[in-house]
């Protein structure tokens, strides 16, 4: 293993390659309970937590790379999925420049115009989308993806 990563990075330097950052343990990310609301939802009981559910399913899936889910956990950071999740715009924004960067296969132009609309005011200012960013580099990192 070492070996081939030292590959990789000498590889890397003589070509002006980007270094491979080894994929993330899942320990790496926030748990999904992280993000839950305590306070209750905005909707019933029932509703509340059929959201929650889904939120740590979508979140699993989503650290693990799967497209759909993340387009979900990237709604919920933004819009606070009805209560259900503490919002968190940047981390949304994030999640958008995640997917359009990881070159998912059937991203397209709902996913350009979700950046434009979540990546921009009423969600995050100029500041947020330049946190968004960082944020992103990173998250595509722990993904493998950088």
């Amino acid at each position: 293993m070492i070996r081939r990563l030292a590959t990789a990075v000498f590889a890397a330097a003589v070509l002006a390659l980007p270094i491979p950052v080894p994929a993330a343990a899942a320990s790496d990310w926030p748990t999904a309970e992280t993000y839950l609301n305590i306070m209750g939802c905005k909707t019933t009981a029932a509703t509340c937590e059929v959201s929650k559910s889904d939120w740590s399913k979508n979140y699993s899936d989503a650290i693990r790379g799967d497209y759909q889910a993340q387009r979900n956990v990237a709604y919920c950071l933004s819009t606070g999925c009805d209560g259900a999740i503490l919002p968190n715009p940047q981390l949304g924004c994030a999640w958008r420049f995640v997917i359009l960067e990881s070159g998912h296969l059937l991203a397209g132009n709902m996913d350009l115009s979700a950046l434009r609309a979540f990546c921009s005011q009423p969600y995050v200012d100029d500041a947020g989308v330049a946190l968004s960013k960082a944020q992103a580099v990173r998250m595509l990192q722990m993904l493998g993806n950088r």
